[in-house]
């Protein structure tokens, strides 16, 4: 049955419509999240040195642009692995079935946090989540009426929260096709809306309505739309004291000696207070590989090994190292046995 599967996949490969009609390749091709990049990379770089496969090529493109260019077809024109710094959506899923992939494999290689970063030149903020959807959402409560919404008229941090610098509000943060961007959206965004007691009502009564006021980020440039470059975020905050950036925990691990990490709900952003669930803006990251490019792209299935090892992902492993949080030994052990045996997403 397997064989069979194999020699199909094959024929698609290297005879079917003209989409899959090229010279198969001889490397792993790799897109998706700039957040995951990082990490795939170390991978790659691992597996190109210690294998005799060649080494794989890994873009950053967003996980929303990866998942895209993942799920349009199978075949050599086609990526064979996304990074992505939240889980695939429902909705993902079903363009990548109606597109031909039928069979996907989920790795969630560990966990990551988000921060809001800025110089260490400056003051280190401390902030609830409440906080950053005041600084940051395009509509907010109006204090002389309540129960209605207006723009956001806060200018300064100050505004928001008197504890916090008379500084005008100013976040580098990542465009709608991150994962980075979703997350802080969901974790952060979010749970601060809720904070407010007649917005975390107004959930029960229109659903939609509510998820439109909690996520929608304003546009006035208190909120700039920086690039799926991580890195260049980096670079601007150092430039620009009084700036802040949003991205993931792994970045500020790397640029400690410039960049400093705020407080959210009192918690630093740390590896031990990420691992324990104390930090409040926490995720999950994810590796998703197509099953019928096992066995056909060389080194593929070898890949798999490589990054689900405990020598890649366990305490002591050399993406940790990079500021990968390791999920527990028993989920690692549950998540190589399952990447090895390639098992596949049924549903979302």
């Amino acid at each position: 049955m397997y064989r069979k599967r194999l020699i199909a996949v094959l024929a698609a490969l290297t005879m079917g419509p003209p989409a899959f009609a090229q010279t198969a390749r001889d490397y792993i091709n790799i897109v998706g999240s700039s957040t995951v990049f990082p990490f795939t990379s170390v991978v790659a770089e691992q597996f190109g040195r210690s294998t005799a496969f060649r080494t794989p090529k890994v873009e950053s493109t967003g996980t929303g642009g990866g998942m895209k260019l993942f799920c349009a077809g199978v075949g050599v024109a086609h990526p064979d692995v996304t990074n992505a710094s939240r889980r695939m959506k429902a909705s993902e899923l079903a363009d990548c079935r109606k597109n031909g992939v039928a069979e996907v494999i989920e790795i969630r290689i560990g966990f990551d946090g988000l921060v809001l970063a800025n110089a260490k030149s400056a003051p280190r903020y401390k902030v609830a989540r409440k906080d950053l959807f005041l600084a940051l959402a395009k509509q907010v409560p109006d204090p002389a009426a309540p129960n209605q919404l207006i723009d956001n008229p806060n200018r300064s941090w100050k505004q928001v929260n008197p504890a916090l610098p008379d500084v005008a509000i100013e976040v580098l943060g990542p465009p709608p096709t991150s994962g980075t961007r979703d997350s802080f959206l969901e974790q952060a965004m979010e749970p601060g809306c809720n904070s407010i007691a007649w917005l975390k009502a107004l959930k029960e009564v229109d659903e939609r309505r509510h998820k439109q006021v909690c996520t929608t980020l304003r546009e006035d440039g208190a909120f700039v739309e920086a690039g799926e470059n991580d890195n260049l975020i980096v670079q601007k905050l150092i430039a620009n004291p009084r700036a802040l950036g949003v991205f993931g925990y792994s970045f500020l691990d790397q640029n400690r000696g410039s960049l400093q990490g705020s407080l959210v709900e009192g918690v630093a952003p740390e590896f031990e207070t990420i691992a324990s669930g104390q930090y409040p803006i926490a995720r999950a990251m994810y590796v998703y590989v197509k099953k019928a490019h096992v066995d056909v792209i060389p080194g593929l299935r070898e890949f798999i090994g490589e990054y689900t090892s405990d020598k890649a992902l366990g305490d002591e492993g050399y993406l940790a190292d990079k500021g990968l949080v390791p999920a527990p030994a028993a989920e690692r052990a549950a998540t190589r046995r399952d990447a090895l045996a390639l098992v596949t997403l049924k549903n979302l």
